[in-house]
């Protein structure tokens, strides 16, 4: 695992895009040998202007700024034990915004920053935070359900990283399992985090029930609009064996 940053480092990353509800995305890249690997971050606008941000990313002044134009930073999201690279800085220059993991990941998260909750403490009746079952609780799920639709931001349970940029990528997200040809659980998340299979296939199942999900946002590669309904049941059937 890279070693957490203590600065505000900004690496290539795309424009925040508003996904649609209040909900608003940026894509971004890890450096790494022979090639740059995506990362998502996603944030939402709570009631009051209040923004919840998942698996933060640091961005250029001129995207902080639009960032902070949409409301105050009240909640830094960490989806799992793997994404607290950039927390560190986050936190001090949100110093009031409070740190949210899944239970699972609270020692890991409190190497970084000392976590805030563990449980759904948004106080905004459209958002519910999970903890995603059969996996130790240490992986986290988001849903967003508002008039235009249902967005559900996962994070490393599926992938889908169709455009790896780099030979380092490319290799690492074929190797990986990271939905080079339709968005998959990466085989490592699930070999590391899986521990009981039936358990996180039903979550799946009955996730892919949700009447009027719209998209799937992943911390790894591209906003899953096409059939995400769809894709649900049939990573469901892949982690079922």
């Amino acid at each position: 695992m890279s070693r957490l940053h203590d600065e505000w480092k900004v690496d290539a990353h795309g424009p925040l895009e508003h996904l649609g509800d209040g909900v608003w995305t940026v894509a971004g890249e890890i450096s790494m040998p022979l090639g740059h690997f995506p990362r998502r971050m996603t944030v939402v606008v709570l009631e009051g202007a209040r923004l919840l941000v998942w698996s933060a990313i640091p961005m250029r002044d001129a995207a902080m700024a639009q960032l902070e134009a949409l409301g105050d930073v009240a909640f830094l999201v960490v989806p799992g034990v793997a994404h607290r690279l950039d927390l560190r800085p986050w936190k001090r220059r949100y110093p009031a915004a409070r740190v949210v993991c899944a239970p699972g990941a609270q020692e890991a998260v409190s190497q970084a920053v000392p976590v805030d909750a563990t449980t759904n403490v948004f106080d905004d009746p459209t958002v519910d935070f999970q903890a995603v079952p059969g996996m130790e609780d240490k992986e986290a799920a988001l849903w967003v359900r508002r008039a235009g639709g249902t967005t559900l931001v996962v994070n490393d349970i599926i992938a889908n990283v169709q455009h790896p940029n780099g030979l380092g990528a490319q290799v690492m997200a074929r190797l990986l399992g990271f939905g080079v040809k339709e968005p998959q659980m990466p085989w490592l998340g699930e070999k590391l985090f899986v521990k009981d299979p039936a358990a996180t296939a039903a979550a799946l199942r009955a996730w892919a029930q949700e009447p009027q999900l719209t998209r799937i946002v992943v911390s790894h590669g591209d906003v899953i609009t096409a059939a995400p309904r769809e894709t649900l049941t049939r990573i469901a059937a892949d982690v079922a064996g």
